[in-house]
């Protein structure tokens, strides 16, 4: 096995976090340097059909934040409270304009997005669930945008522990009694085929 990398140190530390420090700020400054490094990421052929809306204040923050679904596997929790909600957001959005077919490239963006705040000392959560049509109204997005991913930002405020899965089947993250939030992975060796 070969040493740990920094690529590799990043990618261990980007989790999914969903509990912040609601309390300490992430200014625009940081998501355009965040937005920067997506911009310079591969896409399918080169059309770069991607946008990005940023929101770095409380105001804005709080029409984004009841749209969002949080952590399907919890069940009886409603998403971080008052004081652990994200401090910024970066809505990925697809301009229809260029192209109707995003492939994976909000895929791409959003994952170096993540590695970038990670190297920041920032967490972060992707989420593929959040009312987009609401999105669009409440933030003034043209129709010939498409909401894609809505990524929550902030300084975390939980640990996050990768576990090996237990069966082929158990893969639903979990909280212990200590708040620590825990997500099962599927070992190495079964997922290599040969």
């Amino acid at each position: 096995m070969s040493p740990p990398t920094m690529l590799n140190d990043l990618v261990r530390r980007s989790r999914s976090y969903r509990r912040f420090r609601q309390d300490v700020p992430v200014g625009r400054e940081t998501l355009v340097e965040l937005v920067e490094l997506a911009r310079l990421s591969p896409c399918s052929g080169n059309l770069q059909p991607l946008k990005y809306f940023l929101s770095f204040t409380p105001e804005r923050n709080a029409k984004i934040f009841p749209l969002l679904t949080w952590a399907g596997y919890l069940e009886d929790w409603p998403g971080p409270a008052e004081g652990e909600r994200p401090a910024a957001y970066i809505v990925i959005l697809g301009d229809k304009e260029i192209t109707r077919l995003f492939a994976v490239d909000h895929g791409i963006a959003a994952q170096t997005i993540m590695l970038g705040a990670a190297e920041r000392g920032l967490g972060g959560c992707i989420m593929g669930r959040f009312e987009r049509g609401a999105a669009r109204v409440a933030l003034g997005i043209s129709e010939h945008y498409e909401p894609l991913l809505v990524l929550a930002l902030g300084v975390p405020n939980e640990i996050v522990i990768v576990d090996q899965i237990r069966s082929n089947r158990d893969i639903a993250y979990w909280r212990d009694a200590e708040g620590r939030h825990h997500v099962p992975k599927r070992p190495l060796d079964s997922i290599i085929l040969e």
